[in-house]
């Protein structure tokens, strides 16, 4: 499983909050892909 998904699902489950998702980014995720998760921009 990729990080992307990892963090996908976290953050659809409830797991994660969009703090935690905007940590991920650089780490984890792009910021594109920070937009396509939360539906907000970076």
């Amino acid at each position: 499983m990729s990080k992307y998904n990892k963090v996908k699902g976290y953050y659809g489950d409830g797991y994660w909050s969009i703090g935690m998702v905007r940590n991920a980014v650089g780490r984890w995720i792009t910021a594109e892909e920070y937009k396509e998760i939360t539906g907000q921009d970076y």
